[in-house]
């Protein structure tokens, strides 16, 4: 039977009403912005020289937001590009044409990381809601969430060694190359996790994410909390849970023209008396709203080794949801 053009797109439109997010995050975001930022990816060489011509940046951009997306493997991204049509159209390619493997996945997040783009490609997706009208406002709340990685075997005397900086030296190059020496270990409602942390300040009106930064799981929430605030929101207001609030931070917010809603803290000595309590349960009400981030980069784990590594993939996940959520609002 010959191949019915009709009932192929009958089949793609069925899968958008269906609610396939990719048709309609295709269309908002301008993907020929992100070319300028992407085009030192892949340095012109000598054409006399032969072999294949690279893919496009672009396309290799949007093949990672897909892995993203559906939290995929390297591996994975590849099949589900091979057997998927609604992958293809978004990639603007068919399932016959020459697809990116594994490896190219891979080679090409490897030039991000050497490159240090996620900060521009970041920026420009906040540049694209910026001026499709969402602008920052309202305040912004910050958070922390801890981003696992594989778990190392590691002896007690191994992990001494790496926390002082030093590599066990009965390590050999190929044990070496695959131990990630900067994640580390911590503790959340006394389970204990090990990996990263994706520190985020998110705008209160729109849930965007205007500010990130990426640390080993052990650095406390708090030190980090002065560079992620969004000098662009418009609002002053900023809210934050118990951890972040300390003396002197409540007297430095209102000098720079900040207004804290952090929430208060009690313990044995001093308990929060009833309207402490109730005004927590104000702010409770506007912090939960970073909860729908998480929940959409839940399960999440990092493969890879090593922070500037998981920088890109976290990155990834944060441009990824602003670029969901740019789609979710032009609706």
């Amino acid at each position: 039977m010959q191949p019915n053009f009709f009932a192929h797109e009958d089949r793609l439109e069925l899968h958008e009403r269906l609610g396939d997010p990719l048709p309609k995050l295709d269309k908002t975001v301008q993907w020929e912005a992100f070319r300028k930022l992407l085009s030192p990816v892949y340095r012109k060489g000598d054409p006399s020289k032969g072999g294949r011509p690279p893919f496009d940046a672009v396309l290799m951009f949007k093949v990672l937001v897909l892995q993203h997306i559906y939290n995929l493997s390297d591996d994975q991204t590849e099949f589900q590009i091979r057997d998927r049509y609604s992958f293809c159209r978004f990639l603007n390619i068919t399932p016959q044409e020459r697809v990116p493997d594994a490896k190219t996945i891979w080679l090409f997040r490897e030039r991000l990381k050497k490159l240090e783009l996620m900060e521009k490609l970041f920026a420009e997706i906040l540049f694209q809601i910026d001026n499709a009208g969402f602008t920052a406002r309202k305040g912004q709340i910050v958070y922390a969430a801890i981003v696992p990685a594989p778990r190392q075997r590691n002896s007690r005397d191994e992990n001494k060694q790496i926390k002082s900086g030093e590599t066990p030296s009965d390590w050999s190059d190929a044990k070496r190359s695959q131990k990630d020496v900067e994640a580390r270990w911590t503790k959340k409602r006394g389970v204990s996790h090990y990996g990263y942390k994706n520190h985020i300040s998110v705008d209160n009106k729109h849930k965007v994410i205007g500010n990130y930064a990426v640390t080993s799981a052990e650095v406390h929430d708090s030190q980090v909390f002065e560079e992620l605030l969004d000098e662009n929101n418009s609002s002053g207001d900023v809210w934050a849970d118990s951890a972040y609030r300390d003396q002197a931070r409540e007297a430095s917010l209102p000098r720079s023209n900040y207004r804290s809603h952090i929430h208060r803290k009690g313990n044995r000595k001093r308990p929060l008396n009833w309207r402490e309590q109730e005004a927590n349960r104000k702010r409770s009400k506007v912090r939960a709203r970073v909860e729908h981030i998480f929940a959409q980069q839940a399960n999440r784990l990092v493969r890879t080794i090593g922070k500037a590594r998981a920088d890109v993939k976290i990155g990834m996940m944060n441009i990824v949801y602003n670029m969901r959520r740019l789609a979710w609002l032009s609706g």
